[in-house]
């Protein structure tokens, strides 16, 4: 599984049209993307956030607090 973000090209609003997909085989074995939810329109600052949500691996996303002294 996976998030799809594509860019919103239509109006003023800037984000992402998000969905989850999951990739699977047909009858016939060819590789075929199926979506299991929409999120809708998604802020740019936001898309990241919502892909490790859904990661394998979990990223750190943490960048303000890095303070080692």
């Amino acid at each position: 599984m996976f998030v799809r973000a594509i860019k919103n090209n239509k109006g003023k609003t800037e984000g992402y049209f998000c969905s989850l997909v999951e990739s699977y085989r047909d009858e016939n074995g060819i590789p075929r993307h199926r979506v299991l939810i929409n999120f809708g329109l998604v802020p740019p600052d936001a898309v990241p956030y919502l892909k490790a949500a859904f990661a394998k691996k979990k990223p750190r996303l943490v960048y303000d607090d890095e303070e080692t002294s």
